[in-house]
């Protein structure tokens, strides 16, 4: 396999690198992430310039790559900076439209890849434990469209969203594969109730509350018989972006914890010359590589591979990536000493962001059982 990246996917890498380190600092990062809003409008609006939207979708779409290198690389570079701009919903709704979206919606995309618009992507439930096919919302098809009602959680800036892709059920029972729909909601329409709340790693979600949600045909995304389909499409591009975010926040840690064993003396000498340390750095270096390589193997996977061997490799990198990039936040506090657990230091806010990465879209142990039950059907 060749690593090298292609020469637009480089020049894209050191602009948005370069734009990560000058404008999203971590004392700037940490005033907007923990503010009103959660994100920047105006660096949001950079992004989307830099191209780093763009890049996350096919130029048949609009897009500039939309390859699965394209989207670990951006967002490997925004996890270097923990940004908390929705470059993440983008991206998962972003993809419904351009695989299954109608006409009407294929307009909603390209606000969507320009920055203007913001994308929520509404799926997780009350008490659904990252089943995909967990869904209880409801959508009941009338003479001139359909109606949802239901309830959904930890919905990213879904409060200031202006679509909002709704999972919903058509027909069947929870866990029933057969009978979801994806639905593009207004973030206005009338029957939705948000409330906002910060999130522990910087950034806001909301709960979602749809009651009597009044929608037309053109709202549903694709076709009832494929929405389960789509769901896992999509939901596939999440992992990915979630494992690469890992990966460029598992560099910084590390970056910072060796600067830290060079600096800090005991002893009069530098704590990095004591080979405990030395072996457990060692250690750490080596399961950042592993988790690398788990990544580059998600990204290859999601173009040039198609059901179980696909999901299976997807699986194992959000594994891979969970259960490292905990262990990383663990180890650099402890390296870090006392210190690591500081506000003020840069490096705790990493170890936060890393934890938490692990319990979006599912988490460890749930990809390792998912793992596993795919391992067995084949």
């Amino acid at each position: 396999m060749n690593f090298q990246h292609s020469e637009d996917r480089r020049m894209l890498a050191d602009s948005l690198s370069r734009f990560v380190s000058e404008q999203y600092d971590t004392a700037t990062r940490n005033e907007f992430a923990y503010g009103e809003q959660g994100r920047s409008t105006h660096l949001y609006e950079q992004l989307a310039e830099l191209g780093a939207i763009g890049m996350l979708f096919s130029e048949a779409a609009g897009g500039l790559g939309g390859t699965g290198f394209d989207i670990s690389l951006v967002f490997e570079n925004l996890g270097r900076g923990l940004v908390t701009e929705p470059v993440l919903g983008a991206l998962v709704v972003g993809q419904a439209l351009a695989h299954a979206g109608n006409a009407a919606q294929q307009s909603a995309l390209a606000g969507i890849i320009d920055g203007t618009a913001i994308a929520a992507f509404a799926h997780d439930e009350p008490g659904s434990h990252y089943e995909r096919s967990n869904v209880r919302t409801r959508a009941e098809k009338t003479t001139s469209g359909w109606t949802l009602h239901g309830a959904k959680g930890v919905v990213g800036f879904g409060q200031e969203a202006q679509w909002v892709l709704v999972s919903a059920r058509v027909s069947g029972q929870p866990l029933d594969e057969q009978g979801i729909a994806l639905f593009l909601v207004p973030g206005n329409a009338k029957g939705l109730s948000w409330r906002s709340y910060q999130r522990f790693d910087g950034g806001r979600a909301s709960e979602l509350q749809l009651d009597q949600v009044a929608l037309g045909d053109d709202a549903l995304v694709g076709s009832v018989e494929a929405g389960f389909a789509l769901l896992s499409r999509i939901s596939d591009y999440a992992v990915l972006a979630l494992a690469s975010e890992s990966i460029g926040a598992m560099d910084v840690a590390k970056q910072q914890t060796l600067e830290y064993l060079q600096t800090r003396k005991q002893f009069g000498v530098p704590i990095g010359s004591f080979q405990a340390l030395q072996h457990r750095m060692a250690d750490l270096l080596l399961e950042v590589e592993q988790a690398r390589s788990a990544v580059i193997n998600a990204a290859d996977a999601i173009d040039n591979a198609q059901g179980v061997p696909r999901a299976k490799v997807l699986a194992a990198a959000k594994y891979t990536t969970g259960r490292i990039g905990t262990l990383v936040a663990e180890e650099c506090i402890q390296l870090h000493g006392g210190i690591g657990m500081t506000w003020e230091l840069p490096f705790a806010h990493y170890a936060k962001r890393l934890v938490m990465i692990d319990h979006q879209f599912g988490d460890e142990d749930h990809h390792l059982a998912r793992y596993m039950a795919l391992s067995r059907s084949t």
